[in-house]
């Protein structure tokens, strides 16, 4: 923090090495909760570098017991931890529907985090009845297995539990929402949601940095990973060392739509509630979910055809994102996705 200098002429940015022991040291449990927060709002302030990011994401790596090292062809789906509000978490129907493609898929989510406490992955598997792994070696198995599983970020790293209530106190998203999305496996490919703003192409910088062979961040609505259908989304893919912005037109596949898939305004809950404690917005996005498996035509389905795709490319399993939706409507209409949910849906005794 001194070195930051908040108000001070001779104030700079963190080093690699400084940024790494510095994050050591949020993770050790032997810091106050001020400082930490003082620290986390204080890097919010002065804007992350991609040197300070990928320096706190070694850190976290290093501590965490991360599912699936080595795994061949794997791709790794990072959306907020936090959640989002409005939209319907669809990267479990479109992972479901790459692991139908052939594609093994690890989805790294968590459940009710501050500040947003919004709806995630997890929340979808909670409605579905699926098992959301706190054993890395669960999940790893569920994907040599089924291809599929979605982890606890807390689950590989358990000192993030720790830091809830900084979280809570702060209420304003920090450079910790964006480390836990880096959580991946470093051999895998990357799918990996950005916020609105300039943050994207640093969140590629960052993905290379760390050694990923493969990746795409997208800058989907509310930050998550399915790119929209009213209008473009803009994206970066690392491919063969290179960063290629990339731009997501829903019309050339067919998929345009003049509204997203959202749900009804009717059913947010009251202020100061994060959505992801309503149930029954958590059942309304697992029969979302349901729907796009089972068939049903509309927006969701487009949603997850789309999201499906960008996995696809990104896992380099499809060449293009049109290759990569045809690829995903024949693993939706051939019924694989859902042979993929049924492999990971517990066995009911009696």
């Amino acid at each position: 923090m001194r070195i930051l200098g908040p108000g001070r002429k001779d104030g700079r940015n963190l080093t690699f090495e400084e940024a790494q022991a510095a994050f050591k040291a949020v993770l050790s449990g032997e810091e106050s909760e001020i400082q930490i927060a003082a620290f986390l709002v204080m890097m919010r302030a002065k804007g992350i570098t991609v040197q300070e990011l990928t320096g706190f994401a070694r850190a976290t790596r290093e501590q965490a017991r991360i599912p699936c090292a080595g795994m061949p062809g794997l791709v790794s789906i990072c959306g907020p931890s936090d959640g989002i509000d409005h939209h319907p978490p669809l990267e479990v129907a479109a992972g479901l529907i790459t692991a139908g493609a052939g594609v093994p898929v690890l989805i790294l989510t968590d459940r009710c985090v501050a500040p947003r406490r919004g709806l995630t992955a997890a929340s979808v598997l909670e409605g579905l009845g699926l098992r959301l792994h706190w054993d890395p070696r669960e999940a790893e198995q569920s994907v040599e297995q089924a291809g599929f599983a979605a982890m606890a970020l807390p689950g590989m790293l358990p000192a993030l539990m720790g830091l809830r209530r900084v979280r809570s106190e702060v209420s304003v998203r920090t450079p910790l929402s964006t480390v836990e999305k880096l959580l991946a496996p470093t051999e895998s490919a990357v799918v990996l949601g950005a916020m609105g703003g300039p943050v994207l192409g640093s969140a590629a910088e960052v993905i290379q940095a760390l050694g990923h062979p493969r990746g795409i961040v997208v800058q989907g609505p509310e930050g998550g990973v399915i790119p929209a259908l009213s209008k473009r989304t803009r994206g970066v893919e690392l491919s063969e060392r290179y960063l290629v912005p990339i731009h997501i037109e829903p019309e050339d596949f067919g998929l345009l739509s003049e509204v997203e898939c959202e749900l009804p305004l009717f059913s947010f809950p009251p202020e100061g509630m994060g959505s992801g404690d309503n149930p029954e917005l958590v059942r309304e996005c697992a029969a979302i979910t349901r729907e796009v498996l089972d068939g049903v035509l509309g927006p969701a389905r487009n949603s997850a055809l789309l999201g499906a795709a960008l996995m696809l490319k990104a896992s380099g399993r499809a060449l293009t994102l049109a290759e990569g939706v045809d690829a995903a409507a024949h693993s939706l209409d051939s019924g694989a996705a859902r042979e993929v949910l049924l492999r990971i849906t517990p066995q009911r005794r009696g």
